[in-house]
């Protein structure tokens, strides 16, 4: 089903660019206005350069920076800061990190070009939905540079790991790139150049349906970008790069695959009391409070009482911290709300789902928050480490006259759940997945035009 093809990466020329980690980036939606600064201001050819953020929604009119990054993008390649690789190839990218539990882990990817597929056709699935703001400056940008900057991560089953057995066996013995990132994270990169492996990894990939883990919005604005092309030549070629995007592919059983839980921090606007607010969750869900030493021992204590009622297999369990009171209570839904009015135009597997019992028992049913005030006002804030959402939690709670910090810890969306959602065609709420490390932007750019022919995709 699915379509995999070597490509030429454009990447950034050693012999210019001695310090890669000055120039690489995180992906442009996780990058704010201050980190954006500090990365131009630590190498000018850094990719904030031309994998800018996405700010272009927000503005009138397009002010020349798309433009101006195509510009800058082709003066890098005549200026040799940026290269591109002579011959078609797979790409080995493993990231070496250390998980939140303590556990030293690797994660094996590889980046390739997929052939692009509309997602009615269930070769390419996704689980989140797409904002149209972010599409169109996105396509903006791809259509002004005639080139795909980041990648999307993606997921594809493989429950004895041939592929990536393959590819490192037939990998070149030196990397082209390793990097380090701001977490301390190493990112290592290798080509895979023997035509046989190059060809029996698109073979095997030929039965597989591949699951968007992050990057829906790139990946909607490649088919954008298609849609485009193919307006303005009714005959583009199937080999013509614009019927392809850049993913980095990872299996769902890779042991170095991590999904952390993204925790909301809610800005209730109304003073509401610790008791108050449990007794509000006392209509769908069984509360008990949690004592502790220290805020972040009490913290911790609800974690890992969510995460044991997780492994049990019980009914999805979250955290209710109030930062003004210093207490906490453990929320498990009741099967009486798990079979009642709100939830019943869920589907199964997304009942099961902490995000989405969550947004709609909670958020939506006991604290009357639709999802457009939350947005409207900024109401949630998103963090996968429960420490900075505590400490920010904690200093809105100081001083706080109309408003109510309230803390919801989540258990991470399994793997099983994310592919099972899309295997459905169902939709997971905003932010419901953090697949971490984050990859690297600047490692590899696929380029669209010039003499870009997609080797291999018939």
């Amino acid at each position: 089903m699915a379509v995999v093809a070597p490509f030429r990466g454009v990447r950034y020329n050693p012999e210019k660019i001695e310090q890669i980690e000055d120039v690489l980036t995180p992906p442009y939606d996780v990058i704010n206005e201050e980190e954006g600064a500090s990365f131009l201001k630590k190498n000018p050819y850094s990719m904030i350069q031309l994998d800018l953020r996405n700010t272009g929604q927000k503005q009138a009119a397009d002010t020349g920076r798309y433009s101006e990054a195509g510009a800058r993008f082709d003066s890098w390649q005549e200026e040799r800061i940026l290269i591109r690789d002579q011959q078609p190839a797979i790409y080995l990218y493993f990231t070496e990190y250390l998980h939140p539990s303590g556990k030293k882990l690797t994660r094996k990817g590889l980046v390739s070009l997929v052939g692009l597929a509309e997602f009615s056709e269930g070769i390419v699935k996704p689980h989140e939905e797409t904002f149209a703001g972010v599409i169109s400056d996105r396509l903006e940008l791809m259509s002004a540079c005639g080139a795909q900057f980041s990648k999307v991560f993606s997921l594809y089953n493989d429950p004895r790991q041939e592929i990536m057995a393959l590819l490192e066996q037939a990998r070149e013995p030196e990397p082209v790139a390793r990097a380090k990132d701001r977490d301390g994270n190493v990112h290592t990169l290798w080509r895979v150049l023997d035509s046989d492996t190059l060809a029996k990894v698109g073979a095997m990939f030929a039965d597989k349906s591949l699951y968007i883990a992050d990057g829906h919005h790139r990946y909607t604005t490649a088919l954008a970008c298609r849609k485009k092309a193919l307006e303005k030549n009714p005959d583009l070629p199937p080999e013509s790069p614009f019927n392809y995007i850049m993913m980095y592919l990872c299996a769902c059983e890779d042991p170095g695959l991590s999904v952390l839980p993204t925790h909301r921090l809610l800005n209730y606007p109304e003073k509401i009391t610790a008791d108050q607010a449990a007794a509000l969750a006392g209509a769908d869900f069984s509360v008990r409070e949690v004592t502790g030493g220290s805020r972040e021992g009490l913290v911790k204590i609800l974690l890992n009482r969510m995460d044991e009622l997780a492994l049990n297999g019980g009914l999805p369990a979250l955290g209710l911290y109030h930062a003004g009171e210093d207490r906490g209570f453990l929320l498990q839904l009741t099967k009486e709300a798990r079979d009642g009015d709100a939830l019943a135009g869920r589907s199964p597997v997304l009942q099961q789902l902490d995000v989405v019992v969550l947004s709609d028992l909670l958020l939506h049913g006991v604290f009357g928050l639709s999802h457009e005030q939350c947005v409207r006002e900024h109401l949630i804030s998103y963090f996968s480490d429960p420490d900075t959402a505590l400490d920010i939690a904690v200093k809105q709670s100081i001083g706080a006259k109309d408003t109510t910090p309230l803390l919801f810890l989540l258990n991470p969306t399994r793997v099983l759940q994310v592919t099972d959602v899309a295997d459905r065609g169902e939709i997971m709420p905003h932010k419901s997945t953090y697949f971490y490390p984050k990859i690297l932007t600047g490692l590899l750019i696929n380029k669209l035009t010039g003499d870009s022919i997609v080797q291999g995709s018939e």
